[in-house]
């Protein structure tokens, strides 16, 4: 992997600087550790095969620094909010108590800040935290995993059933900030919990976000995420989410990119038990010049367990959309039944789409299929519905959002599911 040797050190100043006192005692080393790995690593270059269709040189060049505070955010948490919904909120990688609305959890269940977590219930903490995101290959893991100090922790004990969804909101407002926020999600045996975590700016800051979230789901949980990407136009958002999978748990993640110059998610999911049923969506609009680049990868460690995954993308203007999704059947992974699906829709010349879905079969007893489609829209759909009376804009954005609607549809929260219907058909 290349190095831009500017950067790293930049970064490393900051490491340098960074408040460890008060932390347990087994994190400092962790993040010890992934600085050292990140100042080897260094950024990643296109002439790495995970990032050849993403040239993040616009991010390693600026000399991002952590956020002065104070800034007044009540406006931007206000739009980006969903009434109702419990949240906590944070504004360029410090918690914001005033704007947080976070009532008494059922059956003590628990949606606090990383920082105070990790004085109060570090026992709680130390199997999960920075045991699923690894950062030995992954270089802006280990930036993160080196200099986060803020983020959310949220717990749902054993058996507990959360009836209302929890929203976790990032909000980067500082220009020229970096945003390195942690977000860790366990839920133990048999619980339910349902999870909103977004992001979002103002229009005109240039913003680092590079977020690492770690998802436990034990045995028998159910958890449903969702992760939606709102910032501005001028910021850049680097983010990976690593579950890990226990016997007979459900996991569903929709992920739904709207903003950012250059957007990357990385999602994996490891199956780690019997019976296991994951499913990840994705839903992304591209306008201008921004780049908008997913990549998924589900690992079938053991047998009888069932995977789903269809991302959609709609490209207008110059933008650029990049999908890399793998499937790895392991030797041990008999009865498996994993589908993929990417389709993307072309709404210009000028757009572009690099898609490689992958499957890895080690076991022989299996159903898999994967599958990629690219597009514009269909001119005998448009023609049928211009016969009917209705202008071309408006039949354009009929076939746009029925496009897009079958990835809204899956999403269970209403207050997000409404959100996205008025934002998707104000973009068609």
């Amino acid at each position: 992997m290349a190095s831009m040797t500017a950067p790293v050190d930049h970064y490393s100043a900051l490491f340098a600087r960074r408040e460890s006192a008060g932390l347990p005692a087994w994190l400092p080393p962790l993040q010890r550790a992934a600085h050292s790995r990140f100042a080897e690593l260094g950024f990643p270059t296109r002439r790495d095969e995970e990032w050849r269709f993403t040239d993040i040189r616009p991010i390693a060049e600026v000399p991002f620094r952590p956020a002065s505070g104070g800034a007044d955010a009540g406006a931007l948490a206000a739009e980006f909010g969903f009434g109702g919904l419990a949240q906590i909120v944070f504004v360029d990688g410090r918690y914001a108590p005033e704007l947080s609305s976070i009532d008494e959890l059922p059956g003590g269940a628990k949606v606090v800040p990383l920082s105070g977590a990790l004085r109060s219930h570090a026992a709680l903490l130390e199997p999960h935290l920075g045991r699923y995101a690894a950062f030995e290959r992954e270089p802006f893991v280990a930036l993160n995993t080196a200099l986060f100090a803020e983020g959310a922790f949220l717990h749902v004990p054993r058996g507990v059933a959360m009836a209302e969804p929890i929203h976790i909101l990032y909000l980067a407002t500082e220009d020229g900030a970096m945003i390195t926020p942690r977000t860790l999600i366990v839920a133990d045996e048999g619980s339910q919990a349902t999870v909103v975590e977004s992001y979002a700016g103002s229009g005109t800051a240039v913003t680092f976000t590079n977020a690492v979230t770690e998802v436990a789901v034990a045995e028998r949980a159910f958890v449903d995420h969702y992760k939606l990407q709102r910032e501005g136009d001028r910021a850049f958002h680097i983010a990976q989410m690593k579950v890990n999978l226990k016997a007979q748990s459900v996991f569903s993640s929709h992920s739904i990119t709207l903003g950012a110059a250059i957007a990357r998610n990385d999602v994996t999911a490891y199956l780690g038990g019997r019976h296991i049923e994951c499913t990840l969506n994705g839903l992304y609009l591209g306008h201008g010049s921004r780049l908008i680049d997913n990549h998924t990868a589900i690992d079938h460690a053991m047998p009888d367990c069932g995977s789903h995954e269809v991302y959609k993308g709609i490209l207008d203007g110059r933008s650029r959309g990049v999908f890399n999704g793998k499937i790895f059947v392991r030797e041990d992974a008999q009865k498996t039944d994993a589908k993929q699906t990417n389709r993307t829709l072309l709404l210009s010349e000028d757009a572009q789409i690099n898609t490689k879905p992958q499957l890895e079969i080690f076991a022989d007893d299996v159903k898999c299929t994967h599958g990629a489609t690219v597009g514009q829209l269909n001119a005998e759909q448009l023609f049928y519905l211009r016969t009917r009376g209705i202008a071309l804009d408006e039949a354009r954005a009929i076939l746009i959002y029925a496009f897009a609607g079958d990835i809204v549809n899956r999403i269970k929260v209403p207050a997000l599911r409404e959100a996205m219907d008025e934002i998707v058909g104000s973009r068609s």
